[in-house]
């Protein structure tokens, strides 16, 4: 399970199709550069809370939260998330005895939530667990049975597995309250959010021997589709597809590299292919760009009102 922590400024959503509520918390095994426990939560990919074991206290991250909840809210979420800290120390413990490690640092990771189809209605939710950066647990609410690719999970599974009452619990959960808070907080920024950016596409290369790449960024919603061209056909031959990223103000990058030779690129035509919100985009001429980095971007290694993680794996 590759899962992210994004940190934005801002956000522009668009008010159609399929929307998401997702929670990542991450607790980390001893000190490092990085709080011991964080939570994150996002509505169609974007932050709006946080909180950390550092500041102990959860906090909104858009301005349609500030104004749509009050302090009774954020203490109750506050008061959650302290006692998901603690549940998320002991799983560290649990996890490391099972793999048989006495030290280092190890994470345990969990992301949940739910999707939503505004047009069809259908709904879907989601919960895994991750340990070192490896799946480690998840629910399959069609079967109502966790399963596990490891045989460290198995005891987990057995021991969740056959608590069936807290599998209709969550069931319920993900079908319905979770659907009710995505709904909840997609209304509350309406007025602000119905609002379409469409990507900056350039082909990059930082020298005639390095791969192309194609950078889209500045797009929001965050759906978005790179692909190549070789005369006029679809090209998949060495290509390296890059993950999405934020960008500071609200909007999302993306990046697609070919390798190809400087011949190969002289003899044939390429180009890079940009798909987002029905629009397409193409590129064919290289910039030049020994500048190229992505660092208006936050990322930090992870993690309704939210759901209590109390359940000791």
């Amino acid at each position: 399970m590759r899962v992210a922590v994004i940190v934005l400024l801002g956000v522009h959503l668009v008010y159609a199709g399929t929307h998401s509520l997702k929670y990542f918390y991450t607790g980390v095994s001893r000190v490092i550069d990085f709080p011991e426990f964080t939570a994150v939560g996002l509505v169609d990919d974007g932050q709006f809370m946080y909180f950390d074991s550092n500041t102990m206290k959860a906090v909104p991250k858009t301005e349609w939260m500030r104004e749509n909840e009050g302090e009774d809210y954020w203490d109750t979420e506050t008061q959650k998330l302290i006692g998901s800290r603690q549940v998320f120390k002991n799983n560290i413990q649990i996890a490391m005895d099972r793999f048989n490690q006495s030290k280092g640092v190890h994470t345990v990771q969990v992301m949940y939530g739910c999707e939503w189809d505004d047009q069809t209605g259908a709904t879907n939710g989601f919960h895994q667990y991750g340990y070192d950066g490896e799946d480690f647990l998840s629910l399959d609410l069609r079967e109502m049975r966790w399963i596990t690719p490891v045989v460290q999970g198995i005891i987990t599974v057995l021991k969740w597995s056959h608590n069936r009452a807290e599998l209709e619990y969550r069931k319920h959960y993900f079908s319905t309250v979770c659907i009710e808070w995505l709904k909840k907080y997609l209304q509350y920024g309406k007025s602000s959010l119905q609002k379409t950016v469409s990507p900056q596409v350039s082909l990059l290369q930082k020298s005639s021997s390095s791969p192309v790449t194609c950078h889209a960024t500045g797009f929001y919603p965050s759906g978005v589709t790179i692909t190549w061209m070789k005369n006029g056909q679809d090209h998949h031959e060495d290509v390296d597809l890059g993950e999405l990223l934020p960008n500071e103000d609200g909007t999302f990058q993306k990046t697609s590299s070919i390798r190809v030779t400087p011949d190969e690129w002289k003899k044939n035509e390429y180009s890079c292919v940009v798909e987002h919100q029905g629009k397409t985009v193409t590129e064919k001429e290289i910039r030049k760009n020994n500048d190229f980095s992505e660092t208006n971007t936050k990322t930090f290694p992870s993690s309704l009102s939210i759901e209590e993680e109390t359940i000791e794996i």
